[in-house]
């Protein structure tokens, strides 16, 4: 059995709803200003697949897929004290696309694309293929079939028979095309648009084989990085005082999974994450045990971590 949620019997998991589409960059902020807008009506039919054609402009297929990115990303939720249906933004989506507050509500910096990549890739119940890839594949290299394969035994064993070979292999490659641009005719919208292939975490080896990129991560932000950290933490387990190293690299979940940073990458970013973190985590090493403790009793709330990832934004000039 694997470790995680992924792995426990009854947990949902989700291998369609993008209907292929790659997360794009104007997507989020129109799902965000839809059901804001939407917040009030008795009845809102924010991504109805009629009323959504003339709102956002595009076709069914990418209604849908909007507000299913919208939902991976966290960035609205689902209301159920209004109904059936109903959409809400979610206080992470505010600090982000709020029009007046928001740390970027356009996305241009790419700390939000790294935080938009974190928010996905631990999301297990609405993008299944995604958590999967990152915290439980272990091949240095891997083909398509190579995640398809174990995500279909994983079904059948845990009895979700709702999700077919097909369905899986199409969200596999919805996956693939998310970080690797698809090459050749046709694939123009996809090479400028796709959002998580800026971040270099996955290269094509191959026509057919791809690789995750293990390693120092330059362009990743301390205030995304703590985010994680304490995200992680407090999901994993917030009663305990320390994490130890190996936790925060290979547990599936973790910031060293999601981010690909391997030991001494994550390392070198802990080393100094008393002052990073301005006191409220602790790099502790006694007795060869190499761990990061928390200051005080609970766990700091990780959306306090972002600001710092945004230094000139008008948010934080006000």
């Amino acid at each position: 059995m694997l470790r995680g949620p992924l792995g426990q019997p009854g947990v949902k998991t989700r291998f369609a709803g993008h209907e292929t589409f790659p997360l794009r960059r104007l997507w989020l902020r129109k799902a965000y200003d839809a059901v804001c807008e939407d917040s009030e009506a008795p009845a809102p039919n924010t991504f109805d697949k009629d009323e959504g054609i003339i709102r956002f402009g595009v076709g069914k297929n990418m209604v849908a897929a909007i507000k299913h990115w919208a939902l991976a990303c966290r960035i609205i939720e689902e209301d159920p004290e209004r109904g059936v249906g109903a959409l809400k933004a979610t206080p992470f989506g505010d600090l982000i696309f709020h029009r007046d507050s928001g740390l970027d509500p356009f996305m241009e910096s790419l700390a939000t694309t790294w935080l938009l990549h974190w928010q996905i890739a631990s999301n297990f119940e609405r993008a299944t293929t995604w958590y999967y890839a990152f915290n439980h594949l272990n091949a240095h290299g891997f083909d398509r079939d190579g995640i398809a394969e174990p995500i279909r035994l994983l079904c059948a064993q845990l009895d979700r028979s709702r999700a077919s070979s097909t369905t899986i292999k199409r969200d596999v490659e919805c996956f693939v095309r998310s970080y690797v641009a698809k090459v050749g005719a046709g694939a123009v919208d996809d090479q400028v648009e796709t959002v998580l292939g800026e971040l270099g975490l996955m290269r094509e080896v191959s026509s057919r084989s791809f690789a995750f990129r293990h390693g120092p991560k330059p362009g990743l932000p301390d205030g995304i990085f703590l985010f994680a950290l304490a995200d992680f933490w407090a999901r994993r387990a917030p009663e305990q005082a320390t994490l130890a190293i190996d936790t925060l690299v290979y547990e599936p979940g973790s910031p060293g999974r999601i981010f690909k940073l391997d030991e001494d990458a994550l390392i070198d970013r802990l080393v100094d994450i008393e002052r990073v973190a301005k006191g409220a985590f602790l790099w502790t090493d006694s007795a060869g045990v190499r761990a990061i403790a928390r200051r005080g009793e609970g766990l700091p709330d990780p959306a306090s971590f972002i600001a710092s990832a945004y230094p000139h934004t008008k948010a934080l000039a006000a």
